[in-house]
């Protein structure tokens, strides 16, 4: 499968699914700013609330207008989608829209489970694309681009402890929104759409995982999911790390902290990073001048969706298989279902070992007595909703 029409020589058509929050604040933006730059136009974008998708397309010059994805697909033919609705829609839409030739950049959490990222996989091209990209604004920009390169050249020496710490904090109003709280509907709890950003970090900067041992609760909210979680995570290269992820947390922070053996790196921020939300302090040995060097970021380049989309246009030209999909997006999701899975059952939980048959593959909650969810006239309505073709998406900054 490839792009219907070349992509040389032209802008990339784009179309927008679901016209909420992160599709006004994130998305829509930073398409238009690839549109000044002559790499992209906005054609069309999507939502089942017809008021929702008019307004949005007369606020942001998109010249079409649609409630129904299948059309809009059919009808604009657009060589890029993204998708900014609730989690439960994330699969039928990405398969949608690979089908139909476009390539996918989705909203976090890519899917509520690891069966459904095998199936948006199974749709993508096999050489040139269209591929399925999910949304990780926070690897990219100069700072996450300058650590990354010192920890895998070992500049800083062999990583040893870490620390990656989301707490948030949401209140009884954020949960009265129908899909949030809910295993069929978003997934999971804090780990899954709130840490699930800086545990993708994490693992980028340091590589694959072995093993993770976890902690669950819900200590506030009446949901079914958690609302904190806590984790150990021993790394391949033997560095050990603790993963904290909550929304109960009134001072919010997000933190990733590093000791390596010549030197500390640790970023601290909340919804997104610039160089100076890094600091770097080295051993007591290191010299002066060396030091100085590591702490050269270079020109500032935030963390943004528009770093991201302007490297996932470069791979669409390219027809090259971008940062964010295939294997290298699974892996976050990956590691949360091993989260779940060791909180749920008391156990350590290796890499690798959570595939089909068992049953945190086709559901975060394992139907855990406990914490799977029971069937409710509530959940069949809130399952109704989930089968039509969009719904608008009310993510929060993240």
């Amino acid at each position: 499968m490839s792009p219907l029409t070349p992509l040389d020589g032209r802008r990339i058509r784009a179309a927008v699914i679901g016209t909420g929050a992160i599709a006004r604040g994130s998305h829509l933006p930073a398409l238009a700013e690839l549109a000044a730059e002559g790499e992209t136009e906005v054609v069309a974008a999507v939502d089942i609330d017809a008021a929702a998708v008019e307004a949005f397309c007369a606020a942001g010059g998109v010249p079409h207008a649609y409630t129904d994805l299948d059309r809009m697909l059919r009808e604009q033919r657009p060589d890029l989608v993204t998708i900014c609705t609730p989690p439960t829609l994330h699969r039928d839409q990405s398969i949608a829209a690979l089908r139909a030739g476009a390539w996918v950049w989705c909203e976090k959490p890519p899917v509520p489970t690891l069966a459904d990222y095998a199936a948006v996989e199974a749709e993508e091209g096999v050489e040139s694309g269209p591929y399925s990209s999910i949304v990780f604004q926070h690897r990219f920009g100069s700072g996450t681009r300058h650590v990354r390169r010192l920890l895998a050249e070992r500049a800083l020496g062999r990583p040893l402890v870490v620390h990656c710490q989301t707490t948030w904090h949401r209140d009884t109003a954020y949960y009265s929104v129908p899909w949030r709280g809910r295993w069929a509907t978003e997934g999971g709890g804090p780990a899954m759409g709130h840490g699930i950003h800086q545990m993708d970090l994490m693992l980028d900067l340091l590589g694959p995982w072995s093993e993770v041992r976890a902690m669950a609760g819900r200590l506030v909210h009446d949901v079914e999911t958690e609302d904190v979680s806590t984790a150990l995570v021993r790394f391949e290269n033997g560095a050990m790390a603790t993963v904290v992820n909550s929304v109960l947390s009134p001072d919010e922070v997000s933190r990733i902290r590093i000791d390596c053996e010549r030197a500390t790196v640790e970023l601290t921020h909340l919804y997104g990073h610039s160089n100076a939300n890094w600091h770097i302090t080295p051993a007591a040995d290191v010299s002066a001048d060396e030091a100085d060097a590591w702490r050269d970021f270079g020109a500032d380049v935030p963390s943004s969706h528009l770093e991201q989309l302007r490297e996932l246009v470069a791979s669409m030209r390219a027809g090259e298989r971008p940062r964010g999909s295939g294997a290298d997006g699974r892996t976050s999701l990956e590691l949360i279902a091993a989260l779940y899975k060791s909180a749920f059952t008391d156990a350590t939980v290796k890499a690798g070992e959570i595939g089909p048959g068992d049953p945190y593959y086709t559901a975060m909650h394992g139907d855990a007595p406990g914490w799977a969810p029971a069937a409710t006239p509530a959940e069949a309505a809130i399952s109704a909703v989930s089968s039509v073709n969009v719904a608008p998406g009310e993510e929060v900054p993240a």
